[in-house]
């Protein structure tokens, strides 16, 4: 399942993000902008109750999130994304998954993993800027459920229908909030048009 954000800002903001000639520190601010557009879109449904609070003239009728939240980038670029989740919803824990590729068998590895424990009964969010291939993803909602999670959701910047039907086959009770659905894959397995390495022009290092 996924769920592609086409309002109007967002896709200003997309047009500027995926130009070369924008820079590091641009690229930064704009993940980070898109980014809480997508994390609204995808807060919509999170379970709430219902509380009165005491304003300076009366009782109000109100409601309050009722879960944990725990955003989890992908390490190294969906670092790029957490400001923008923490800016909507400060209160959030943070875990982090370190992934690479093993060049043998071209399959991800982790390297890193540190989940706080309201994983388990609270919403996830996986974030990272794009979903290429889609194994990153899979290998991220993998250890996020065999640690007890079990409502996840995924937030990238780009997709392409590779990336999202891989996630689909392996979590199809996954949702993906995206703001792009590109054309493919090329032969390196960059999404085409894409952004390039989303990495490098988060964190100005050179490709």
């Amino acid at each position: 399942m996924h769920k592609l954000i086409d309002h109007p800002c967002v896709q200003h903001k997309l047009a500027i993000i995926r130009d070369v000639e924008t820079g590091h520190k641009r690229f930064r601010e704009l993940a980070t902008e898109i980014t809480k557009f997508l994390c609204y879109e995808a807060l919509q449904n999170i379970p709430t109750k219902d509380i009165t609070v005491t304003t300076p003239v009366g009782e109000a009728k109100a409601r309050k999130i009722a879960t944990d939240l725990v955003v989890v980038p992908i390490l190294r670029a969906g670092v790029g994304m957490l400001d923008g989740i923490l800016e909507l919803v400060p209160t959030a824990r943070v875990g982090f998954v370190g992934l690479f590729r093993d060049e043998a068998t071209k399959q991800p590895m982790t390297y890193y993993e540190r989940f706080p424990p309201q994983i388990k009964g609270g919403t996830c969010f996986v974030v990272d800027p794009m979903v290429a291939t889609g194994g990153s993803t899979v290998a991220a909602l993998d250890l996020l459920k065999t640690n007890g999670a079990d409502n996840i959701v995924v937030i990238c910047i780009v997709t392409c229908p590779e990336g999202l039907a891989r996630v689909n086959e392996a979590h199809p009770d996954v949702a993906v909030y995206t703001a792009a659905i590109d054309e493919r894959l090329d032969e390196r397995k960059y999404i085409v048009p894409g952004l390039g390495d989303a990495g490098d022009r988060l964190f100005g290092t050179p490709h």
